[in-house]
């Protein structure tokens, strides 16, 4: 089903492709990111390419959502798999950047252990509900998205080129501000989550 309708959206229609498409996506970047790590000539174009390619596949997040709501699409195997297709990139991101050493390992352990951990508790609820993202949860999200983006960008390199070799440490600045602000609504709104799972629970066994 690929048009708004009032029937049952198939498992396999276009909004769930593309997140299929960005599951996919997420090796080429990796191999990208680490590639581009081994210096020579392309070594910054290579990773100018890696950080296009996470930009890409996570902001495609916003399309395939929107074709699912408008059209009619949203099925529990998309609710399940875009968060999935978020993890897959941003999980991917953070090891990467954490082999390089550009990105303390702890912070990568936190955020996949958050991550990898509400994606298991839905698949243990699924045969009784289907936990949405909350807006906190989407907010989570876009600062991960911006903070792992500012991360792999290699704007250091480009303010040298530039000759604006001074504000080099402002752009360090930015990438620990972000990313503190991510980690810090990573762990709040996995906490949150559980949380409002465990009242919602509680409700169900009250009714």
């Amino acid at each position: 089903m690929v048009q708004a309708g009032d029937g049952k959206a198939s498992d396999g229609n276009i909004a769930n492709i593309i997140t299929v498409a960005r599951i996919l996506m997420a090796p080429a970047f990796i191999w990208l990111l680490l590639v581009a790590n081994q210096g020579g000539d392309q070594s910054i174009t290579l990773r100018w390419v890696a950080t296009a390619l996470f930009v890409i596949g996570i902001a495609t997040d916003g399309v395939d959502g929107m074709l699912a709501r408008s059209r009619n699409l949203v099925t529990n195997v998309g609710i399940l798999l875009d968060p999935i297709a978020d993890k897959v990139l941003t999980g991917g991101a953070l090891v990467g950047l954490s082999i390089l050493g550009e990105l303390p390992w702890w912070v990568t352990v936190v955020i996949l252990v958050r991550e990898l951990g509400i994606t298991a508790f839905r698949f243990a609820v699924l045969r009784d509900r289907v936990i949405p993202a909350s807006r906190g949860g989407k907010l989570k999200t876009v600062f991960q998205a911006v903070a792992i983006s500012t991360a792999l960008a290699p704007l250091a390199e480009l303010a040298i080129a530039l000759g604006w070799a001074d504000a080099t440490p402002w752009f360090d600045g930015l990438n620990i501000g972000l990313m503190s602000i991510a980690l810090v609504l990573t762990v709040v709104t996995g906490l949150d989550y559980l949380w409002q799972a465990h009242r919602l629970s509680r409700r169900s066994r009250r009714g």
